[in-house]
């Protein structure tokens, strides 16, 4: 059975077909096919979001995980995302949940906030 993708790795959006043997067609460069291979056998994403800040004029804090997590656990990283409050200040790149949720992936500041 085939499966169609849509590249996002450049902006080119190659239209990539996929078959159970992970023989890829449609993709201008290797990283296409990589790309398939990962979406249909293992696919990650990066996940940006905000956490609950205190002391500070603003009320979220926006964050990103310091790689790309699974898909399949999403749902979990934004739960536990989700249960942090920070209190200012705060550095831009500083850790905010290490390791989260065994992952091995680190949450992230992406701005700097002062008190």
């Amino acid at each position: 059975m085939e499966k169609e993708l849509i590249c996002i790795v450049c902006p080119r959006g190659c239209h990539l077909t996929i078959d159970d043997d992970m023989n890829v067609k449609g993709n201008f460069c290797p990283r296409g096919k990589q790309y398939a291979i990962n979406e249909v056998t293992c696919p990650k994403r990066m996940l940006t979001s905000t956490v609950k800040i205190i002391s500070s004029s603003i009320k979220r804090l926006p964050v990103i995980t310091s790689e790309e997590i699974e898909k399949s656990k999403m749902f979990d990283v934004m739960n536990a995302i989700n249960k942090v409050t920070v209190k200012a200040p705060v550095k831009m790149h500083q850790i905010i949940i290490k390791n989260v949720e065994n992952t091995g992936v680190d949450i992230i500041a992406t701005r700097e906030v002062l008190k």
